[in-house]
């Protein structure tokens, strides 16, 4: 779902308030990426991001990624452009997107590693509410990725 900005007359916008677009997904590792790969992918994100804008969350545990993204609309749309080509993960299925007036939500690039269980609940979550064919299939993907067993997680060695 993509939604363009409106016109708002609310004379109490803040005014640290910018035009944002968000981007949310989830996707599932490819088998080669670990804890180590991901720490080098924050490292780098984080110094190309900030200089372009962008910030957000990075949330990866048992093989899934977790992100929210949010910058400037041009910056957003090229770095989705080189998610979808990145070899590193696969089955990306968008969970939010959208172009608002707003503060940001997060104005520093964090990472955190969470238990499969609480992923897996924000995953059952969008699968009830997608009703894009491509994301339904990607997300039971990766819910039965997730359902496979003992799943390495950030913290492995």
């Amino acid at each position: 779902m993509f939604d363009e900005p409106g016109f708002s007359d609310d004379a109490d916008l803040d005014p640290a308030a910018t035009m944002l677009e968000t981007f949310v997904y989830c996707s599932r590792a490819a088998a080669d990426v670990d804890a180590d790969e991901v720490s080098r992918l924050v490292a780098f994100s984080q110094k190309r991001n900030v200089a372009r804008g962008i910030t957000g969350v990075l949330v990866f545990g048992s093989g899934v990624f977790f992100q929210w993204i949010e910058g400037p609309p041009a910056e957003v749309r090229t770095l989705i452009a080189n998610l979808h080509g990145d070899p590193r993960h696969h089955d990306i299925v968008t969970l939010d997107r959208s172009v608002d007036l707003r503060e940001r939500l997060y104005p520093h690039w964090e990472m955190e590693p969470v238990a499969a269980d609480d992923l897996r609940e924000v995953l059952e979550n969008a699968l009830e509410t997608t009703e894009d064919q491509a994301s339904l299939a990607a997300l039971e993907r990766i819910l039965a990725h997730l359902a496979a067993g003992p799943l390495p997680s950030l913290g492995r060695s």
